[in-house]
């Protein structure tokens, strides 16, 4: 069986924990808990009739006064850049953070994720702050950890990417 490594990245309180207990679990939990370090975890999936196991970094968010180790995403596959919809200052760090990424990953398959989109009455990202991502090809899904909205699709085709 093929193993992928999957990094989570993004600012802090974005929703990578809870979209990755979405994914794996089905679940979504309201209490809002910090990442230290990272966290690990795994879940199989079917790629074009081969069986790929994930394995999925959610890595502590990154602020002005944190930033990601490197260190973490040596030997990525493949990684899901997190942003929250409902604050727009979250995708500068989305920027720095892939720049980041790609220095030490390399050219790998990524996707940004817009999570909060079940928030439609707090949603603060404008096309403005996420054409940038789009002129530059980027693919970009607006996801809810909460209702799970895009959440299959995003890991299904990011591993579908990385397999190819």
């Amino acid at each position: 069986m093929l193993q992928k490594k999957i990094c989570m990245l993004g600012s802090y309180a974005v929703g990578k924990t809870s979209l990755v207990k979405r994914f794996v679990h089905s679940i979504f939990e309201d209490k809002y808990q910090t990442t230290v370090g990272v966290a690990i975890d795994k879940k199989e999936v079917e790629v074009d009739g081969s069986t790929v196991g994930l394995m999925l970094w959610d890595i502590y968010g990154e602020d002005d006064f944190q930033k990601v180790r490197l260190s973490y995403l040596r030997g990525t596959h493949g990684f899901l850049l997190v942003a929250d919809g409902t604050r727009p200052e979250t995708m500068r760090i989305v920027f720095e953070l892939h720049q980041r990424a790609q220095q030490t990953a390399g050219d790998v398959p990524f996707t940004l994720l817009l999570n909060k989109a079940d928030l439609e009455d707090e949603w603060a990202l404008t096309d403005e702050h996420i054409k940038p991502a789009i002129n530059l090809g980027w693919t970009v899904l607006k996801t809810s950890a909460k209702t799970g909205a895009n959440v299959e699709e995003a890991f299904a085709d990011l591993a579908r990417r990385m397999v190819s």
